[in-house]
């Protein structure tokens, strides 16, 4: 077998594992599927199963990987030029400074927030179960952590550049806050089938975080 028809067996091996846990989670919710039964459905060898992943908890966070890492290959540019063009403007001296001076300079909230939006999305099926009341308290945890990570090392950034203290992110909680505000929000905006545009959503979550950076801005 040449190389090429053996990656491709492979990606299509995965593909049908990852289709069969969403599908399966969406029928019976998350927490009560087996190894055995996503391979009957995805219709693959419970070895194949194993050749790739070690559990189905590994299974998912390789699709949350995978999901994630498209996102941040599409929002790192832009967030990079964000931050390139304020400096231009002025540098930002506060929090409220700089999402005032973010917002004045494109005229709407800043393009990544958008794409953020727009991610959740494209892999609705993937968040709507597993955040959802069929989906996996590891998963929301899981997800929550990777945006506090983020969220830490944006806000360390921006403290960096506007010489302010570590005490804005008060010892992690504002962090915390923000992941929390973007997990709740892209849940209920997916459990009830999207009422709001990807534009609209992003918006109001925006200004929530905003709000919250506004306020922990002041704290002492």
């Amino acid at each position: 077998m040449s190389q090429n028809s053996e990656d491709l067996r492979v990606r299509r091996t995965r593909k049908l594992l990852r289709d069969a846990l969403i599908e399966l989670a969406e029928e019976r919710g998350f927490d009560s599927l087996t190894v055995g039964e996503i391979a009957r459905r995805a219709m693959v060898s419970r070895a194949a199963f194993y050749r790739y992943y070690q559990d189905k908890y590994d299974l998912v966070e390789k699709i949350f990987e995978d999901a994630i890492e498209t996102l941040t290959h599409d929002i790192d540019p832009l967030r990079r030029d964000i931050f390139t063009n304020l400096d231009v403007v002025r540098p930002p001296m506060s929090w409220d400074d700089f999402y005032r001076i973010a917002v004045d300079a494109q005229g709407q909230i800043p393009v990544p927030w958008v794409k953020l939006f727009e991610h959740f999305e494209e892999y609705e099926r993937l968040y709507r179960v597993l955040l959802g009341k069929k989906g996996s308290s590891w998963f929301v945890n899981k997800m929550r952590e990777h945006l506090e990570e983020r969220a830490n090392e944006r806000l360390g950034e921006f403290i960096g550049r506007t010489g302010g203290t570590q005490r804005a992110l008060a010892k992690g909680l504002v962090p915390r806050m923000i992941a929390t505000q973007v997990v709740d929000t892209v849940t209920w905006w997916l459990e009830q089938g999207k009422p709001y545009s990807t534009s609209q959503i992003a918006t109001y979550c925006f200004h929530l975080v905003y709000a919250t950076l506004k306020e922990a801005s002041s704290w002492k």
